[in-house]
């Protein structure tokens, strides 16, 4: 099967079949939705991705939604607070620790059950104004799915060990969290809240990047481009290598370590050509199966 995809404008149909395939393997009838956990760095095309599953599933005339994790992101104000009570860092919405975590638990739970009598709601967050929209501009579920794709740079990521922690990797860390306190922050909530959220994902598929100098460009070529069209809020380049540095640590830690924990690797070239899509293979001493993550 060729495998010649682009996130622009869009995945190889036969691509995103075989991946659509692998995640609904062994799939049975449950009380709730299957819920896949499609982890990818910055610009590797997750959002594109995760949208052409959900219509190749509805096609299959299965009920499939996406969900993403930037949709859960707390809100200025709420960051803010967390940045005088924990560390300044943490006003700036990126890592582990800045997202509301129990708003998306209760999202999945109210998705669940949802029905044209008790329906679920999707939050949204504007990036533009950096805050969450009201309610009454949330997305509306009255039919509980079948197939949750849920997106983000960070999904699946587990935490780090604390000898890790130690030397800061970038100038961000060494100018501004010289004693690790946020470091450390960020890595408790991985250990905490996030793990107990991967413990519900039922199938983890990884978008894998070729390399972190990688996903910098295309980081970087986005940016230009909204920059070309004139976008207020587009970033200069030194703000978009600033950025970068607030997860580059977890990015670092994804590419080395996510590949031996998902269920499926979906490997991209530079290009964002995919070049192979591989399940993972149970190492003979736990013949763990490939399902609850």
């Amino acid at each position: 099967m060729g495998r010649n995809a682009s996130t622009r404008p869009g995945f190889d149909p036969a691509v995103v079949a075989d991946i659509l395939s692998h995640m609904l393997d062994g799939i049975g009838a449950s009380s709730r939705p299957h819920l896949v956990g499609l982890s990818a760095l910055q610009g590797s095309g997750k959002s594109t991705l995760a949208a052409q599953l959900v219509a190749a599933a509805k096609e299959r005339g299965m009920a499939a939604l996406a969900l993403s994790l930037d949709d859960f992101y707390f809100g200025r104000r709420q960051r803010l607070a967390l940045a005088r009570e924990v560390h300044p860092l943490l006003a700036v919405r990126t890592v582990p620790g800045t997202h509301d975590i129990a708003l998306l638990e209760r999202t999945l739970d109210a998705l669940s059950s949802a029905a044209p009598t008790s329906p679920a709601r999707i939050p949204r967050f504007d990036k533009g104004t950096d805050t969450r929209l009201p309610p009454s501009r949330w997305r509306t579920v009255r039919r509980r799915p079948q197939l949750v794709v849920l997106e983000g740079w960070c999904v699946g990521v587990g935490a780090q060990e604390d000898a890790a922690l130690r030397e800061p990797l970038n100038a961000l860390e060494r100018e501004h969290d010289a004693d690790r306190r946020w470091r450390r922050f960020v890595n408790a909530q991985l250990g905490g809240d996030y793990a107990r959220l991967w413990q519900r994902i039922d199938h983890v598929v990884l978008l894998r990047a070729p390399a972190y100098e990688v996903v910098r460009r295309w980081r970087e070529e986005q940016e230009r481009g909204l920059r070309r069209r004139g976008a207020a809020r587009a970033m200069s380049p030194a703000q978009v290598r600033r950025f970068l540095e607030f997860a580059e640590r977890l990015s670092r830690h994804a590419l080395a370590s996510l590949p031996e924990r998902a269920n499926l690797v979906v490997a991209l070239d530079e290009e964002r050509r995919v070049t192979a899509v591989r399940p993972r293979i149970p190492r003979a001493a736990s013949r763990a199966p490939a399902g609850r993550y």
